[in-house]
């Protein structure tokens, strides 16, 4: 999943080889490097220099994932330790403080398999940290059928959700725990066989640590990858690799992709067009009957996307590809998928807004929609964990925003304090209910007051969300929606 809405991290960082007036470390000689063995090693761990996004040098810790050599100049692909993996990079020899190297522990070597070489060289402090937030019994936790009330606050009247003591729910459950959700520590073992797109972390290698495609020239724009796909080994050392804008097909040159245009006929997704305003439409893709289409659409999202993974059987899932209209067609600007069938009421696989189009309220547009059709089909939904950090803000936003203009928007009846329940409001947007617990919880809604559970809303709260919903200016509007949910479970549908 993911989504994901801000713009591409680290810009403005320095590239490899450019140096300039350190704030950190100075750095040694070059000699002061050398293992045992005469040579920098995978594995390795030192600070290394960096721009961060004031501008500003650091020295973080990084670990020298490869080594290579080019025409005599050797560079270095270092993950920054506690940073995005989306912030790698190759550096050169200058940029590395070799004082502090730590080189990695020696490691009994794992069976291979086929005769292929096993994971990276074990580096020090290979532990992962794993941070929990638990709820402790004391944290309110409101009954899902309790009703609203507006209690006063600070002499002026404030619109509140009182809730009775109810049972207690497992904190487990509640989704709060913004580490478990966009880290990979809590990942299954295993991905579920309907489906499922959450990546299996314990067999990540040396290769799909690794960002392995350059550039990527879609239509007018041309995308730095974050993250490593599996497109062809052979498509790796290409500077650029071209990709037509309606079928998503790749080629190796310019000349390549202009002699595919002239034979390509598409000039929007395949599938369904259920849903259009103004320049902005929706498409429905069904994974089976449109494969390679949809094959070709997870390996350019996988590029943007960590805790997802790749399936070439698409067959289970349906894809919303969302467009904007102009006089040479419609140009993807995201999408999300959605399995046939969940049996964890998941709305949502993956989820992406590509970087051009990132920080102007796609993100949000795409998540609304994946909820409308939830409306639609009389269900609650959400997304698939884990959520990457970009993707879990959206959700956060959206949730937030979606909750408190539920809340403002309630009216008292004959002078009564206006009331609603937890499942009412799950009902209202479609929102699952552990979803819309951990949302409260997070914005710090939650209160004892009197004997019962209530939600205020502060001044604060209040100001926030109406400033936050003047700049959101795209919204789905359910009339222009023609979607007729199917019954996947009749496999004869597939």
């Amino acid at each position: 999943m993911a989504e994901v809405v801000s713009p591409v991290p680290g810009a403005g960082r320095r590239e490899p080889g450019e140096v300039g007036r350190a704030r950190g470390p100075p750095v040694a000689d070059p000699g002061a490097a050398l293992s045992p063995q005469g040579e920098i090693i995978e594995g390795c761990r030192l600070p290394v220099l960096r721009r961060n996004q004031d501008n500003e040098d650091e020295w973080p810790l990084a670990e020298i994932l490869s080594v290579k050599d080019i025409s005599g100049r050797k560079l270095f692909y270092v993950h920054y330790i506690d940073f995005n993996k989306r912030l790698d990079e190759w550096v050169t020899h200058e940029r590395l403080d070799l004082k502090k190297i730590q080189f990695p522990k020696k490691e009994a070597k794992t069976p291979t398999k086929n005769g292929l070489p096993g994971s990276r060289p074990g580096s020090p402090e290979r532990e992962v940290k794993r941070k929990v937030e638990v709820v402790s019994p004391a944290t309110p936790v409101p009954s899902e059928t309790a009703p609203a009330s507006v209690f006063p606050q600070n002499g002026a009247a404030r619109r509140a959700v009182a809730a009775q003591p109810g049972r207690k729910r497992k904190s487990n459950c509640l989704g709060t725990d913004e580490d478990s959700q966009d880290s990979s520590d809590g990942i299954p073992s295993a991905p579920r066989m309907t489906g499922s797109l959450v990546s299996d972390r314990s067999h990540d290698d040396i290769v799909t640590r690794m960002k392995n495609i350059e550039c990527i020239e879609l239509g007018r724009h041309r995308l730095k990858p974050w993250y490593f796909s599996p497109y062809p080994q052979e498509l790796t050392t290409l500077p650029v690799l071209y990709l037509c804008e309606f079928c998503l097909k790749y080629g190796r040159s310019l000349k390549c992709l202009q002699r595919h245009l002239t034979k390509c006929d598409l000039r929007h997704p395949p599938g369904n067009e259920i849903y259009r305003k103004g320049t902005i439409s929706f498409f429905e893709i069904d994974g089976r009957k449109n494969k390679s289409y949809s094959q070709n659409l997870c390996l350019l999202a996988k590029c943007f996307l960590d805790h997802k993974t790749l399936y070439y059987d698409t067959d289970p899932f349906l894809f919303y590809v969302m467009t904007e209209y102009d006089c040479k067609g419609f140009h993807i600007v995201g999408y999300f998928s959605k399995e046939k069938e969940s049996t964890e009421d998941y709305n949502v696989a993956c989820i992406l807004t590509l970087p051009p189009y990132q920080r102007r309220g796609y993100g949000k547009l795409l998540i609304e929609f994946s909820y409308e059709l939830s409306k639609v089909e009389g269900k609650t939904g959400t997304p698939e964990k884990p959520l990457s950090d970009l993707g879990l803000l959206s959700y956060r936003s959206y949730w937030s925003q979606t909750i408190l203009e539920i809340l403002m928007g309630l009216k008292s009846e004959s002078g009564e304090r206006p009331q609603i329940t937890i499942n009412e409001i799950s009902e209202i947007t479609s929102i699952k209910k552990e979803d819309v617990i951990s949302t409260l919880q997070y914005l710090n809604l939650i209160n004892y007051y009197k004997g019962q559970y209530i939600l205020t809303l502060s001044e604060d709260i209040v100001d926030g969300h109406e400033r936050a919903m003047l700049k959101r200016l795209l919204r789905i509007d359910s009339k222009c929606l023609h979607f007729t949910p199917k019954d996947w479970s009749k496999r004869g549908k597939w």
